[in-house]
């Protein structure tokens, strides 16, 4: 019997890589530079929205006032320097886009980041974004996370049916981004807890423990 699975979509963040604690950290230093001194843990309700969420959301509630394009540059410019030698592929990634490729599947990445972060991210961890047939950033498509749109823009990019596509997705509103694009969904506890991810359809604690199942529907 062959296959119904024909492509794997990635997030990037606490799928590909951890990077939050680094952009929390740029984050906190942009703002810090702005005079005002903000915590990590007041990121996190935005975890996964992309940058001018997690910035955005983090400076209405502080009621701070935010020049969204030139202070997202420079806090991916702090970025940027950050992970220079310290962001590392999390356990199992280079691994599973070989498994991925090996099997003939066709793969993604879709990640509600600018292109900035995602092809620094990558390069940082020795994946080439040629090795991806499709990257889809999150300034490529008007609604984020959780509606559906950056994952069916990534398997119309793969020449798919999204609901021929596994999405691998570490956060809540990833998952349900995943499931109302039709897709059958890994979800990896790097970032919440398992039960905050029921609605995926497998859920692991990274790509090196990923069920075999998951490749094989």
């Amino acid at each position: 019997m062959s296959r119904l699975i024909q492509g794997v979509i990635f997030d990037m963040d606490g799928v590909l890589v951890h990077s939050e604690p680094f952009i929390a950290e740029a984050a906190i230093q942009m703002f810090a530079e702005k005079g005002m001194a903000v915590q990590a843990s007041e990121f996190r309700p935005f975890v996964g929205m992309g940058e001018d969420r997690f910035l955005g959301g983090v400076a209405e509630s502080r009621g701070i006032r935010l020049d969204l394009t030139r202070d997202k540059a420079r806090t991916y410019d702090l970025y940027l320097d950050s992970i220079h030698g310290r962001l590392k592929p999390l356990p199992g990634v280079l691994e599973f886009v070989a498994k991925c490729r090996a099997l003939g599947l066709k793969i993604a990445v879709a990640s509600s980041a600018d292109s900035v972060k995602v092809e620094g991210n990558l390069h940082e961890i020795g994946l080439s974004p040629s090795t991806f047939d499709a990257i889809v950033s999150g300034s490529e498509v008007e609604r984020k996370k959780p509606a559906p749109d950056i994952f069916l823009e990534a398997a119309r990019r793969l020449g798919l049916d999204s609901n021929r596509c596994l999405v691998v997705e570490d956060a809540v509103a990833g998952v349900a981004a995943a499931k109302s694009a039709g897709s059958r969904c890994l979800g990896l506890t790097t970032t919440f807890a398992a039960e905050q991810l029921g609605a995926a359809d497998w859920v692991a604690p990274d790509l090196a423990t990923a069920p075999q199942a998951v490749l094989e529907w």
